[in-house]
C-alpha cells in the first residue's frame, strides 16, 4: 500500500512516514501543494494525506485538482484548522475524512488503514490465492498448518501479488510501487525481495509461486 503525505511541517511529516512504514506502508512525503500535485500525476496512491495550509498551493486546491481528474483515491485532510466551516469546506471539496491537529498517532494510523480498505482492490484483511492466505493484520503468510511472518517489503510484495494474481508486474513498476520515488535502493533490490518471498512460499509448502516472465516481469501463479 502506498501513501502520499503532503505536510509542510518537516518533522511531523517524517514522524508520520516512520509510523506508516512500521505498519507496512510505502510512503512518499512532500512539503508543498505543487509537489503534491506533481506526485499525484506521476504515481498511483492508495491514500493521500493533505495538510490545508501549505506553500505554493494549499491543500484544498490540491484536493479539488484530484477530484477534477475524476480520481477516487481516498483523501485525509490533516490540519490545524479545526473550525466547523473549515471541515465542511474540506468535505465539500471531496475529502473522505478530516483529522485536526493535535491528534493521537494511533487514531491517525487507524484512519489511514480504514481509508485504504475503502479503496478498490483492498477490501479484505485476509487475501488468498490457491493454497496460500495472507493475513493483512498479522503480516503472516500461511498454507495449511504452516505459517511464516513477513517483513515490511516482503509483505507489500505478497499483498500486491495476491491482490492481482496472474498479472505481470515489471521490475520498474514494483520498484516504484513498493520502494517509492525517493528510494535510493538499486533495482536489484526487487529481485532480492522476490527471492525472499519465493523462499517463504517454499518454506510453508505452497504450490503457489512467483514466476519470472522473460522480458516482462513477474506474476503470481499456481
Amino acid at each position: 500500500m502506498r501513501i502520499l503525505i503532503a505536510e509542510d511541517e518537516v518533522e511531523l511529516a517524517r514522524g508520520l512516514k516512520y509510523l506508516l512504514e512500521k505498519n507496512k506502508f510505502t510512503v512518499d512525503i512532500v512539503h508543498d501543494g505543487a509537489d503534491a500535485m506533481d506526485c499525484f500525476e506521476y504515481a498511483e496512491y492508495d491514500v493521500i494525506v493533505l495538510d490545508i495550509m501549505m506553500p505554493k498551493v494549499n491543500g484544498l486546491e490540491v484536493l479539488r485538482h484530484i477530484r477534477k481528474c475524476r480520481s477516487s483515491v481516498p483523501v485525509l485532510m490533516l490540519t490545524a484548522k479545526a473550525e466547523v466551516e473549515d471541515r465542511v469546506a474540506g468535505l465539500e471539496a471531496g475529502a473522505d475524512d478530516y483529522l485536526p491537529k493535535p491528534f493521537a498517532t494511533k487514531e491517525f494510523i487507524a484512519r489511514v488503514k480504514a481509508l485504504s480498505r475503502r479503496n478498490a482492490g483492498y477490501t479484505d484483511l485476509m487475501l488468498s490465492f490457491g493454497d496460500v492466505q495472507l493475513d493483512c493484520n498479522r503480516y503472516e503468510l500461511s498454507c495449511g498448518q504452516e505459517t511464516v511472518r513477513l517483513n515490511n517489503k516482503e509483505f507489500q510484495l505478497a499483498e500486491l501479488f495476491l491482490q492481482h494474481p496472474h498479472f505481470v508486474f515489471s521490475a520498474n513498476h514494483l520498484m516504484d510501487r513498493i520502494w517509492g520515488q525517493d528510494s535510493e535502493a538499486d533495482m536489484n533490490v526487487v529481485w532480492t525481495y522476490i527471492s525472499f518471498v519465493r523462499k517463504k512460499l517454499r518454506q510453508i509448502g505452497s504450490s503457489v509461486e512467483i514466476r519470472t516472465v522473460r522480458g516482462a516481469g513477474y506474476s503470481l501463479e499456481e
